[in-house]
């Protein structure tokens, strides 16, 4: 009998877990709230794109990623990548709309990063017609964990997305 109500407990704990784990949803943003009370992307981000897509998610839609950190918004896939280099950080943002995946090339996109140390600072990123992204150079060298939001607006539609990198 005490065999049995233990394996009730540990059954009944694990079922929790899945539940616990499959109850997160997506979750909308505020641009007025605080840049770290937001859920961050849960793909760390890859040094290496990879070359090849791969088929498509849960969701339905297809998954051409480029390796980096995915969010889906919405309508929106935002797809989100650093990489180090000698000068500071290259940081890339894929900001694709529909079921294909297609590029936005009329955003205005920011990106609010929060240093190790707590200071933020904002980036206006370029748009570069051949890659179909977004880019800037983040010239920070402090060792750490960085947060970033990234902002875009589509002709006054906002969408946002949640991140973070490491130095």
């Amino acid at each position: 009998m005490k065999t049995i109500k233990s394996n009730l407990i540990v059954l009944g704990t694990v079922g929790l877990l899945f539940l616990g784990a499959c109850g997160k949803g997506d979750e909308k943003s505020d641009a007025n709230s605080s840049l770290t009370s937001f859920p961050v992307a849960s793909k760390p981000a890859s040094s290496a794109p990879s070359a090849a897509p791969v088929a498509a998610d849960k969701t339905g839609h297809p998954n051409a990623s480029k390796g980096g950190q995915v969010v889906e918004s919405g309508a929106y896939h935002l797809e989100f990548l650093a990489e180090k280099e000698a000068t500071g950080t290259h940081l890339d943002f894929y900001l694709q709309k529909g079921d294909k995946h297609e590029p936005v090339p009329n955003a205005k996109v920011t990106a609010q990063v929060q240093l190790p140390n707590g200071k933020q600072q904002n980036l206006a990123l370029k748009y570069d017609p051949d890659g179909k992204h977004y880019t800037v150079l983040f010239p920070g060298q402090e060792a750490g964990s960085y947060a970033v939001k990234m902002n875009a607006d589509i002709n006054g539609e906002k969408v946002d997305g949640r991140f973070t990198f490491k130095q």
